[in-house]
């Protein structure tokens, strides 16, 4: 398969908006934090035009309490990632103006393969993490990092075109082409992101409780 990028839109931004009120309510007893991470979340950085949202909780026992109010409203679960990442829950809204050519259901489990082809249909993955862990963190880190340098925005951007010339079996294969420049900015991104929360206390006169 092929991989195809598009310019960035600012309609990305506007879908992340719609699909942040409708999970609002759906997780409103899980007192949610969302945010707008990936490539769309970039002001100029092409990318594959599904909207990566960042949904944080406050205690890793309310992941499980996400499954069931978000697969009564039409998200699709991943629960055969949970092995390999037992800090998430994973889930995908589908395009609402398109229908699917196959059947699917409504929880891929472990033995379960994902259609080669699903992502033309996908409209926004959801990533659920108890909010201020490290795999929080590193995600708003790598998003602002990018959004505050260019230049490596623009590196990110040559390599996915780049990859984007090359014939993939499936997504997962693709984005693990990517993983090693991702990890390299990451850990670039969350040395700047701790000095920043840093200065930015200090800059307010910050102390914990322990500090009193």
């Amino acid at each position: 398969m092929k991989i195809t990028l598009s310019p960035y839109q600012d309609e990305w931004n506007t879908v992340f908006d719609q699909l942040c009120q409708q999970l609002e309510p759906i997780l409103a007893p899980l007192s949610p934090n969302i945010a707008h991470i990936g490539s769309t979340s970039v002001i100029g950085l092409a990318a594959k035009p599904i909207i990566d949202i960042l949904i944080g909780v406050q205690q890793p026992e309310d992941l499980d309490k996400c499954v069931e109010p978000m697969l009564r409203h039409g998200f699709i679960y991943y629960e055969k990632y949970n092995a390999i990442m037992p800090y998430r829950r994973f889930f995908v809204a589908l395009k609402p103006e398109l229908s699917l050519s196959f059947s699917l259901p409504k929880v891929f489990r472990e033995y379960d393969v994902v259609p080669p082809n699903l992502s033309q249909y996908v409209l926004s993955n959801i990533h659920i993490i108890p909010k201020d862990t490290y795999h929080w963190k590193r995600h708003i880190a790598f998003r602002d990092y990018v959004r505050q340098h260019p230049n490596v925005r623009q590196q990110y951007q040559d390599l996915k075109q780049l990859l984007c010339e090359r014939e993939w079996e499936n997504m997962m294969e693709y984005n693990k082409a990517k993983e090693s420049f991702i990890l390299d900015v990451q850990e670039q991104a969350m040395t700047w992101y701790e000095a920043k929360i840093t200065t930015n206390q200090k800059n307010i006169g910050y102390f914990s409780p322990l500090e009193k």
